[in-house]
């Protein structure tokens, strides 16, 4: 008995420590994982502390000697952060509430009816997504040229474009965006259209009542993904916009040019060094890290939600 006690209690022994040795493999490689996507960013916060002396010493890395916050105040000065903040969170939000409101739609449609040319929309879909960017962009421009000419209504260099783009599905990603509701509506059964259908609900009703009220989670991570996208996003924006608009993330793509300016404008008092450049990009994306944080609960559960099942 003492022999048959032991030889459970070894064993049980063996399997904690089974345990014990796999926990300890899998927090280790989250957490050197986790260093490899948060270095960049410990690196930058560091260094935005930085003032120019330590940024020349090479004795220091990480802790500066003299930390200030001088970089961070001149370098909102720089961006223009009063203005260029609130241009760039209605710029960006208007897009991302157009182009939700549209991959919504386009999802429901190809979810949940069976019509002539289907297959071809989605093939089309497939290759919007795949066609590089700047390949569309001259077809477009000169759509809109055209359009400007024809209409005697300014469009280059006005936010009309890109709002016309998102609201019609051709926004910066919108094909991903048509896939993520399209994966998310075939999740919810079809019996409770069927049910509403027979009470005598419309499809915008079956949108509006069912689908949508049971895809919150679903909406709130297309329109993270649109807002990040659209806020990042340089390339069309500069191409239309023409600089007539200023924006945060435009505004960090000039600032060395822009930093130069604003220096000599105040005696030349600041030389630019790595740590203004690391706290503007901190200001730039700062937006985006507080706007997670607080939604960060929803976002995951939109992320790992796998919807209703049972059909």
């Amino acid at each position: 008995m003492k022999k048959k006690k032991t030889q459970i209690k070894t064993k049980k022994n063996a399997k904690y420590y089974k345990k014990m040795v796999a926990r300890i493999i899998v927090y280790f490689i989250l957490t050197v994982v986790g260093f490899v996507y948060l270095e960049p960013i410990l690196e930058m916060l560091a260094k935005t502390l930085m003032s120019a002396e330590d940024v020349i010493d090479p004795s220091v890395t990480w802790i500066p000697k003299k930390p200030s916050l001088e970089n961070l105040s001149f370098a909102a000065t720089v961006l223009k952060l009063g203005t260029t903040l609130k241009n760039s969170i209605l710029f960006a939000g208007a897009l991302a509430i157009g182009q939700t409101f549209v991959a919504s739609l386009t999802g429901f449609a190809l979810s949940r009816y069976a019509f002539k040319g289907r297959k071809f929309f989605f093939a089309m879909l497939i290759l919007a997504f795949i066609i590089p960017v700047p390949v569309l962009m001259v077809p477009r421009m000169m759509m809109f040229v055209v359009a400007q000419e024809s209409l005697k209504f300014q469009l280059i260099g006005t936010v009309w474009p890109q709002l016309l783009m998102a609201f019609f599905g051709q926004g910066v990603y919108s094909t991903v965006l048509v896939l993520i509701f399209y994966t998310a509506f075939n999740m919810i059964p079809r019996v409770l259209d069927e049910a509403a259908e027979i009470d005598g609900a419309s499809a915008l009703k079956v949108y509006w009542f069912i689908v949508i009220k049971m895809s919150a989670t679903t909406i709130l991570v297309v329109f993270l993904f649109s807002f990040v996208w659209n806020w990042n996003e340089t390339y069309i924006t500069s191409t239309l916009l023409r600089g007539n608009l200023e924006l945060l993330p435009s505004k960090l793509t000039l600032f060395n040019s822009e930093f130069d300016s604003v220096s000599k404008a105040v005696g030349g008092a600041f030389k630019l060094n790595e740590a203004f450049k690391m706290s503007a990009t901190l200001i730039s994306i700062s937006p985006l890290l507080l706007l997670y944080a607080f939604v960060q609960k929803w976002f995951i559960q939109g992320i790992e939600n796998t919807g209703i099942t049972g059909e």
